[in-house]
């Protein structure tokens, strides 16, 4: 177990272990970004506390039974969790571990280690600096859940002892009412998601913001937004004032347009107590262009190349003080497609009413209804469907009623504030910063509001949609090698196609069916097996609808003992000590061939329902026997494999790889190669174990070998081969696999564009050299 991981020891991969935030200030500390240096409390810490406390249970009993939609019951039960988290203590040795960490944040420790006096000494006679503790959530096996935003943040925490009370109020803030309302919408298991937390050196800033290497507005991608205030940067993103705006023209680097607010107060450290205090702005500071023309060309190049680094659009926080400037942190933008779709209609407004008001355009789109407005949470309750919410400003506790309405009109905020980013996405039209909104508007009056222009005009405007306006989408090079996408969760499907992606390597099940809530095998044996099949039949037809013709490639239920015993009717699954090499995959679906057969009937009815395109995979096969009784049971049902569906392996084992033309011969259309399994089975390296992550590599030589041979014994007997692991989305890996022809590769989504990209240059250079060498012959 790893309670603590310092920035310089993180990698992208560790989400896991340190959450998405977690990962990304690593990497970037370690890409030389300038970035206040710090440590992640991890997951594990966050478990072990629940372990040792045993309040996991009577948190679960709080939560049952729940109606989500009821705001102040959900806000009490909410209260009542964060109440239990809180009164626990945390195991000495977390807090040990903490302490020693917060010490040594100002202390070269690795050049001191050879003498414990000296590092004693400095440790004694410096000053403890200032952190900020920050939340970073993350679930295991749900690598594209986002919790952005549900939790706490601590700035200007001084002191061990306080670090240690703020690392607990992170954890208790896991149990918000907004994060609890996410989880339930998303249907995610409370208990299956976990919380690092940050713990980062304080950048006192005498000027902050938030930076989008794209306009998320209007996904102009020739465009960088900038938005900043004076003080510290929390101010912005909750939406407390309305910042300066700036739009830069990206290439090559020019100010297109400035818009200049006046900010009467900003939130500073009061250097006597430490405390983040609200300072009051003389006049003239108030008016003034709170960046210079210098700063706001300087950040759009940091944009530029934080953006290229990621090859892809970025959401980022800066601070800057007398010191630099400095990044504290980059995230994906999340609402490029969503935007797209609202942006792709062109409307005309009919007898449009007065105007009322002008603010900045945070989410494009028109939408219509009565004003209700919201001073406070136990308001929130009055929102019903297709309700304006007019506020000061939302904070993530709204996002219930939030999803009620049918657009947002708030005083306050940018397009990087709360409201801004959460209607985008939901893709309801907003508009924010309209100063006088509450003022200006009553309770009742009937308005409608324009996104995409950032105006709010009287009356029920009547619509008429007219020619679509075509915005260019972020394209896929074409391949020879087809990019495909993995994917899990039905909600994610619509964004998964618009990658391009050439169809589904990878579709897991686990979510679709673990949502239960009820173990699989308890609701057949209790007669519920119908419900089982229908609701799994409804998910892969909304994600096999996406993508028509394309293949999607169905692997049979792969989780670990570990991750039914919590379920209800999961109270006797075995308990073993290394579950990824246990009771798991075509194991277990032979044991209980009722499960596998649930499976595969929801598949005939996919089938059924016109979407032939949905093939079977087969996870985690060591035995031809394995394979055959799969077909059997298929037969069964009514489907033939290679006849009447696609049907292939997971190849995750190194007895899979010496084995794989008896596979072939048996009969098989497809297979996957799984490197996340096969790099552990072969390197003899548990991928759940931190401590072996330094051994843990999937361009071993041991590793490629084994992908070389799959692939050249396949092409002998047309199988088709693919590879599906975490390393589908690593660009050398990528470049390995299309050199030695394998006929695709499925990425995680956000990963397809950079992926295609990768392959087709790839593709492009292996051509030029053939041809080179043909001219030499």
């Amino acid at each position: 177990m790893v309670n603590i991981a310092w920035f310089k020891d993180i990698l992208k991969e560790d989400i896991a272990l340190v959450g998405g935030k977690g990962a990304n200030l690593g990497e970037m500390f370690n890409a030389k970004f300038p970035i206040p240096s710090g440590f992640v409390v991890t997951s594990d810490a966050y478990k072990e506390f629940l372990n040792r406390t045993g309040i996991q249970p009577k948190i679960n009993e709080i939560l049952s039974n729940l109606n989500i939609e009821d705001t102040r019951l959900l806000t009490s039960k909410s209260k009542e969790i964060e109440e239990l988290i809180l009164s626990q203590e945390i195991p000495e040795e977390i807090t040990s571990d903490i302490t020693n960490a917060y010490n040594n944040m100002n202390v070269n420790t690795e050049a001191l280690l050879a003498s414990k006096a000296a590092l004693s000494f400095i440790q004694a006679g410096r000053e403890y600096p200032f952190v900020a503790v920050r939340s970073s959530a993350t679930a295991e096996d749900l690598p594209t859940a986002s919790f952005a935003g549900q939790q706490n943040t601590y700035l200007n925490v001084k002191g061990a002892k306080n670090i240690i009370q703020a690392v607990k109020q992170c954890w208790a803030s896991l149990y918000t009412a907004r994060a609890i309302y996410y989880r339930e919408k998303n249907n995610f298991e409370h208990s299956k998601v976990f919380i690092a937390t940050v713990v980062q050196k304080m950048i006192n800033s005498e000027k902050a913001g938030v930076m989008f290497s794209m306009n998320p507005v209007t996904n102009d991608k020739s465009e960088i937004i900038i938005e900043a205030g004076f003080g510290l940067g929390d101010a912005i993103v909750s939406g407390t004032i309305s910042p300066d705006r700036y739009v830069v023209e990206k290439d090559p680097l020019n100010i297109k347009d400035k818009k200049i607010q006046k900010q009467e107060w900003m939130f500073t450290r009061d250097e006597a107590t430490g405390r983040t205090t609200k300072k009051e702005l003389p006049e003239h500071k108030a008016n003034m262009q709170k960046l210079s023309d210098e700063d706001i060309i300087r950040l759009a190049t940091t944009a530029k190349r934080i953006e290229r680094y990621y090859d892809f659009p970025q959401d980022i926080e800066f601070a800057i003080n007398n010191s630099g400037t400095f990044i504290v942190q980059t995230r994906p933008i999340t609402t490029i497609q969503k935007t797209e779709e609202r942006m792709g209609e062109k409307v005309i407004e009919k007898n449009q009413g007065e105007s009322l008001l002008t603010g900045v355009s945070a989410s494009p789109g028109i939408g219509s209804g009565q004003v209700k407005i919201i001073n406070n949470m136990d308001e929130l309750n009055k929102i019903q469907k297709g309700d304006v919410l007019v506020a000061k400003m939302t904070n993530p506790d709204y996002v219930a009623a939030m999803e009620r309405a049918s657009a947002i009109v708030t005083d306050e905020g940018g397009s990087t504030c709360h409201a801004a980013i959460v209607s985008r996405e939901m893709g309801i039209p907003a508009v924010v910063g309209t100063e006088r909104a509450t003022q200006i508007l009553k309770e009742g009056d009937k308005i409608t509001v324009n996104g995409t222009e950032g105006k709010v005009y009287s009356g029920i405007t009547e619509q008429e949609k007219t020619e679509e306006i075509v915005i260019e989408p972020i394209e896929k090079k074409k391949t020879i090698t087809k990019i495909k996408v993995n994917l899990d969760m039905p909600r994610l499907a619509e964004r998964a196609a618009s990658t391009g992606a050439d169809g589904v390597g990878l579709l897991r099940c686990e979510f679709m069916i673990l949502r239960e809530r009820e173990h699989p095998s308890s609701m057949i044996k209790h007669g519920e097996k119908e419900v089982l099949v229908n609701n799994l039949t409804e998910d892969i037809i909304k994600i096999a609808k996406e993508f028509k013709e394309d293949p999607v490639w169905y692997r049979t239920l792969d989780a670990p003992t570990d991750e039914f015993r919590h379920m209800k009717g999961g109270e006797n699954e075995p308990k073993e000590d290394n579950p990824m090499m246990g009771w798991r995959s075509i194991r277990r679906d032979l044991d209980e061939p009722e499960l596998l057969r649930a499976q595969f009937e929801a598949i005939k009815r996919v089938h059924e329902a016109g979407f032939k395109n949905v093939g079977i995979m087969i996870p985690l096969v060591t035995h031809i026997d394995q394979v055959k009784k799969a077909k059997e049971i298929l037969r069964e049902v009514g489907l033939e494999p290679q006849k009447d569906i696609e049907f292939g392996i997971m190849v995750e084992t190194p007895a899979a790889v010496q084995i794989i033309e008896e596979f072939c011969e048996e009969g098989i259309d497809f297979v996957s190669i799984g490197t996340n399994d096969l790099t552990q089975f072969t390197l003899a390296v548990d991928r759940n174990n931190s401590k072996l992550q330094n051994l843990y590599d999937e361009m071993h030589p041991a590793v490629l070998k084994q992908i070389k041979y799959v692939i050249n014994i396949c092409k002998k007997n047309n199988v088709k081969t693919s590879i599906c692991g975490q390393a589908g989305s690593n660009e050398t890996m990528a470049k390995y696999l299309t050199k030695i022809g394998i006929d695709s590769i499925s990425s995680n989504i956000d990963a397809v564009q950079k992926i295609s990209k990768v392959v087709a240059e790839e593709e492009e250079r292996l051509l030029h050299e053939s041809r080179n060498r043909n001219l030499y012959k």
